[in-house]
């Protein structure tokens, strides 16, 4: 018996994680998702661009500045800066593949802290979301 009752406990728990939004609602999502992976993975592109030039090419080989410490410091900061910035679409790529998980196991859209729905305009702003408003401002007290 009290078997039964676990199952249907969990039963009751995933019936409340199930998504808020339609078939067409998520196929939105999807698509904003993608678009937004894809944005993602034209910066990376772009920041590998950049740092298979050599950046020494943009300093004039006759000046007497042209290998100077401060330049390469300079270039080195830039590198760096650079694998940051693409370290940074790295994950966000990560959070949005785990939203479009979310959106195949039709538990997209649900707070994994609240267990209730997400605002769609919070959803709209930040597709990879897994918290509401709510747990946020709570999270943050």
């Amino acid at each position: 018996m009290a078997e039964l009752n676990k199952k249907k406990s969990s039963e009751k728990s995933n019936e409340k994680l199930k998504t808020p939004f339609s078939a067409k609602e998520l196929d939105y999502f999807r698509k904003l998702i993608l678009q937004k992976r894809q944005d993602a993975y034209d910066e990376i592109a772009r920041w590998k661009s950049y740092l298979s030039n050599d950046n020494r090419e943009e300093l004039d080989s006759d000046s007497g500045y042209s290998f100077h410490l401060a330049d390469s410091a300079s270039v080195g900061t830039d590198r760096e800066h650079a694998y940051l910035m693409m370290d940074r679409q790295k994950k966000l790529i990560g959070y949005l593949d785990r939203a479009l998980e979310r959106i195949e196991n039709k538990t997209y859209g649900i707070c994994r802290v609240t267990g209730k729905p997400i605002n769609r305009e919070r959803l709209e702003a930040i597709p990879h979301t897994e918290i509401s408003v709510e747990a946020k401002l709570k999270n943050q007290r």
